[in-house]
């Protein structure tokens, strides 16, 4: 059977992804600091498999990643990074200890995951590291300066570990949706600009399923909606100048 690991599965993206993949047959693995919601989740999927922990814990987490393993046979088909936090505001608004924060769950947190993965992934035929990676990874967003620079830390994580990991036969990735309909989301006191202009057009089950897709794919990033993948490709071939002009433009106050 297959099997999924997700960090952050307590609630938004990662508990859809959870259920989207449950009901598709594939054994579930959830991870997550918030220890209620987490119960809840596994047990609303059928007891699954859970770890109330803090991604910022290495020891923890390496011991959680190999209990799981182990009771899947020593195997591990697809680690998905979603644990995040989100801090909308400028940045001297926002305390050092909280940008700080940011960069150690976003970033050190992904980091320790793969780390504390790779020996099981390399185990298992057709193995994958999915990462939640962000719009705000493709260009920096003003209020969300911490954020946009955990997001860049994945993409280029991704990218060199899509690489390096070829010779075990492990593919990397990452997600790369614009603003997302969830909790998160929704409880930011602050609203930057950008959000105001592009809306919040994308729920977490789209999300799922954008994960669902990944899981069969060999891409390496993944834009996820209609208008985000247009500007995703534009920039791919635009001048970098034109790039920052049209965020400066969406990030007008």
């Amino acid at each position: 059977m297959n099997n999924i690991l997700i960090s952050g599965a307590a609630s938004g993206i990662g508990a859809a992804t959870a259920r989207l993949f449950h009901q598709r047959g594939w054994r579930v693995g959830l991870l997550d600091r918030n220890s209620e919601p987490l119960a809840a989740l596994a047990a609303e999927l059928g007891d699954a498999w859970q770890r109330a922990l803090d991604v910022t814990d290495a020891e923890a987490l390496t011991a959680a990643v190999r209990e799981y393993a182990e009771a899947c046979d020593g195997g591990l088909r697809l680690l998905f990074n979603c644990a995040g936090i989100l801090r909308f505001g400028r940045f001297e608004d926002i305390s050092l200890a909280e940008h700080n924060l940011i960069i150690a769950i976003n970033v050190q947190g992904v980091f320790n995951c793969c780390h504390a993965a790779l020996p099981f992934l390399k185990r298992t035929p057709g193995a994958q590291v999915l990462n939640m990676g962000s719009a705000s990874g493709l260009y920096g967003v003003p209020q969300m300066a911490s954020y946009s620079a955990s997001k860049f830390a994945i993409r280029g994580l991704t990218e060199a570990l899509e690489l390096e990991w070829r010779e075990h036969g492990i593919r990397v990735a990452d997600l790369m949706p614009p603003f997302v309909r969830t909790p998160m989301v929704a409880s930011q006191a602050v609203e930057p600009p950008v959000l105001r202009r592009l809306g919040v057009t994308l729920s977490a089950e789209d999300i799922a399923a954008a994960a669902w897709r990944q899981a069969q794919s060999r891409a390496v990033h993944r834009p996820i909606g209609a208008l985000f993948r247009a500007m995703y490709w534009s920039g791919q071939l635009s001048p970098p100048a034109l790039n920052r002009w049209v965020m400066a433009w969406l990030s007008r106050a």
